[in-house]
């Protein structure tokens, strides 16, 4: 492993510690990629229910309202109405966060197979320790 000065670490690890992480590696890939679905509709009801706040927010403080802009249009019946409200104590409710990462079908079965041909190619060596090298090429999924 190169390091910022110019110096190099060497170090080896056991192969058996290095397959069990991998295995690891690949049980929670698998296991985030099949709840991302679960946990993209948990996110959108909190953001569902986010906005909802935030408009009876802004309803209960219209009469704070500046900057007021309207446009109608008359083909279609619609009145649009936007305003700005300046937000000086935090009163408005706090945004809901992802805490999930969105993998990409492509990326999940590139990921998989390559953490998958490691283990198998791992567990073919009769070398008892995997050297630095090898340990670079598969760091990124430990």
């Amino acid at each position: 492993m190169a390091r910022g000065n110019g110096r190099t670490i060497n170090v080896k690890l056991p192969t058996a510690k290095v397959i069990t992480a991998l295995q690891q590696a690949l049980a929670k890939l698998e296991l985030d990629y099949t709840s991302q679905d679960e946990a993209e509709i948990k996110y959108q009801k909190a953001a569902e229910k986010w906005r909802k706040e935030v408009i009876k927010f802004a309803v209960d403080n219209i009469s704070k309202a500046e900057n007021i802009r309207t446009t109608y249009r008359q083909w279609n019946g619609n009145l649009n109405v936007d305003f700005d409200l300046a937000i000086k104590d935090n009163t408005l409710p706090k945004e809901p966060e992802r805490d999930f990462e969105t993998m990409h079908i492509n990326t999940y079965k590139d990921m998989k197979e390559e953490i998958a041909n490691a283990i198998r190619i791992l567990q073919l060596t009769d070398e008892e320790t995997v050297s630095t090298s090898t340990y670079n090429s598969i760091a990124k999924y430990l």
